[in-house]
């Protein structure tokens, strides 16, 4: 029984060493920053979008509360002429906005929050994601001398005449010296 987990082990190591070649990590790699950079594309998109929306919505809740002040100087006018019914509905009208613009306010704080999170996260992502590309740049560059010195073989070594008169006149006067 023994015999047979060790062989299928030995099986299993090879199968896993022959998958690891064939999977070529450089190219998974790459996949990889590509997913992460897409993935950080749409981050940056839903970010923009938010921004806008709060952007509109603090320019909506800024005209309500400009009508806000403006039906309190309604009210003041109804309550000098002495019209308590339109003084009534003009206080539903002012409750009903409040309300509303307090709801608003609650979404914007909201939106202020989503906003923050997906910054903290493209933040976190933005720095895997250049982790990636140097792990890719070191990768790239401890497979570049390995490819030159398959392709070609070594580069011929030349040796101007210049540098052997100079190493000559060097040598001889060395020896004279000596």
């Amino acid at each position: 029984m023994a015999l047979i987990n060790r062989i299928s082990r030995l099986f299993r190591a090879d199968l896993h060493a022959v998958l690891d070649r064939i999977e070529e990590p450089d190219l998974l790699l790459k996949q990889a920053i590509r997913e992460m950079e897409s993935a950080y594309a749409e981050q940056s998109q839903r970010s923009r979008l938010l921004k806008h929306e709060l952007a509109q919505l603090n320019s909506r809740l800024q005209g309500w509360q400009e009508k806000l002040a403006g039906m309190d100087q309604e009210l003041d006018i109804c309550f000098q002429s002495d019209q308590e019914s339109l003084a009534r509905q003009l206080i539903r009208k002012k409750l009903e906005l409040a309300q509303f613009a307090e709801q608003q306010q609650r979404r914007r704080d909201s939106l202020h929050q989503t906003l923050a999170e997906l910054s903290r996260r493209q933040d976190e992502n933005r720095t895997r994601l250049e982790s990636l590309r140097q792990k890719a740049r070191l990768l790239a560059s401890d497979a570049a001398p390995d490819r030159e010195h398959n392709s070609g073989g070594p580069e011929p070594i030349r040796v101007e005449e210049a540098d052997v008169e100079v190493a000559f006149l060097r040598e001889k006067q060395r020896r004279s010296q000596s």
